[in-house]
């Protein structure tokens, strides 16, 4: 019946017992969650048995091999088929979901596909089997998907880290994990969720966000982005700083496009998420620890190793530990160009946390000594924030100017200035120069980098 992928008599049973451990016989619901509602469990059950007979008539090996539209039709006939044994009738709304969803069990990551092909959900949250949030536009919202029950979930999250080669257990309750496509994943399970496993996914748009996207959506102005584009070309050293879902790896994509296709790039990350579309990238990620304890890559080790790669530009996806001071010697020592992100509040923060971050390491550094390093190594601090109507937006652009004493001093370049809100709650204001020319012009001119007189003239 299955034209290669129905099992004939003579399969044996190993695969399909393989399927069913790595997915159970559950299945997911679209429906709003009623607790006790007896039509809600009607449709679970009926599903887990579709389920179940499916898997017993299904070639699983074949499977991959399978044009996605020829598996959605057979399998429609084949469970067609099944429900007139068991006496049941949907209709075509009903049955269509029923085939989508069976598919999605089998082959992706079952009530997660919908949300993942949604363009439109940027975070998916999932908090305990039944609670699923997602964020549209900044705002969070809850939608009616939910899981069977925690196990389901549990095999759902075993799946996606499985396939990074990472894993997740009462030993290591917690996972960062990365989709296909390169959406960040981070898990935690029991014990340390105490109401169930939580999954919380931050998708990266299928077309990735350019300087002009973000110039349209209003993060920055047109001469910020001029700036932010002379920097990357001038080779300049670039701390991109903010909160957590500020859009700090998206303004690190959007600056590393203008990067020279005929320059050598490395970047670290702890899960690979950088979305590059030079042809001369090597990506590097780090790696857990095996279950007996062993074997695991830290960033600290791959920025260690990146600069006997002969590159021309490093950049570390985030900046967490020990990797902070080998960040800084490299940038110090001839690899110019070099950028990383980092959580701070705002751009004083940012060298703070460096400064936090290096003596993390044990090294005794005497303090003027390792703020001159920030200072020389580091050339501009790019602040964004998330406001308070779900909109990221660049806050300043800052310029690292040197040492006054102990201080490293800075000016802000260009800033966002809030003048309020609106009724429906947009946060209103205005991204604007300051008037100050950073120190650096003469060195972007003579990168080639012409910017025009007006560039840094307040109020222009």
């Amino acid at each position: 019946m299955f034209k290669g992928f129905s099992k004939s008599k003579g399969d044996t049973p190993s695969n399909v017992i393989s399927l069913a451990a790595a997915t159970g016989h559950d299945l997911v619901t679209t429906l709003p969650d009623t607790g006790e509602d007896p039509e809600l469990q009607r449709w679970l059950d009926l599903k887990s048995r579709l389920h179940e007979a499916l898997l017993d008539r299904l070639n699983l090996a074949a499977l991959d091999k399978v044009e996605p539209e020829e598996l959605r039709r057979e399998v429609g006939t084949l469970i067609a088929a099944m429900l007139t044994e068991m006496g049941e009738r949907l209709s075509t709304v009903e049955l269509d979901r029923v085939i989508t969803e069976v598919i999605d069990e089998v082959l992706g990551l079952g009530p997660l596909e919908p949300l993942l092909a949604d363009p439109t959900v940027n975070d998916i949250l999932v908090n305990g089997y039944r609670n699923v949030y997602v964020e549209r536009r900044g705002v969070l919202e809850r939608v009616r998907t939910r899981f069977r029950d925690e196990r389901h979930l549990l095999r759902v999250i075993d799946r996606i880290v499985s396939r990074v080669g990472r894993r997740v257990d009462e030993s290591t309750p917690w996972v960062d994990a990365r989709l296909e496509d390169g959406s960040r994943v981070n898990a935690i399970i029991r014990p340390c969720a105490i109401d169930g496993p939580s999954v919380s996914i931050r998708k990266f748009s299928r077309q990735p966000y350019t300087m002009d996207r973000l110039v349209d959506a209003g993060a920055l102005n047109g001469r910020a982005a001029q700036l932010l584009r002379g920097l990357v070309q001038a080779r300049m050293n670039v701390l991109i700083s903010g909160g957590t879902g500020s859009g700090k790896t998206t303004m690190l994509n959007a600056m590393s496009s203008f990067i020279d296709e005929r320059e050598r790039i490395v970047t670290i990350e702890d899960a690979a998420e950088l979305q590059l579309q030079q042809a001369h990238v090597v990506r590097l990620e780090t790696r857990p620890p095996s279950p007996s304890g062993n074997g695991a890559v830290h960033q600290r080790d791959l920025v260690r190793n990146a600069l006997r790669m002969r590159p021309d530009r490093i950049i570390v996806g985030e900046v967490r530990g020990g990797e902070t001071f080998d960040m800084l010697q490299a940038m110090n020592t001839g690899h110019d160009g070099s950028m990383t992100t980092i959580h701070a509040n705002t751009a004083r923060d940012a060298l703070g946390r460096v400064e936090q971050m290096v003596t993390m390491t044990g090294i005794d550094f005497p303090m003027r000594s390792l703020r001159a390093q920030i200072a020389s190594g580091l050339h501009f601090v790019v602040q964004l924030s998330r406001l308070a109507d779900g909109k990221r937006r660049v806050i300043s652009v800052s310029e690292i100017t040197g040492m006054e004493g102990d201080v490293i001093t800075m000016q802000d370049i260009f800033v966002f200035r809030k003048t309020g809100r609106s009724e429906s709650g947009e946060v209103l204001g205005e991204f604007v120069a300051t008037g100050i020319r950073p120190r650096c012009a003469d060195q972007l001119l003579a990168a080639g980098v012409q910017l025009g007189d007006n560039a840094f003239l307040a109020g222009a």
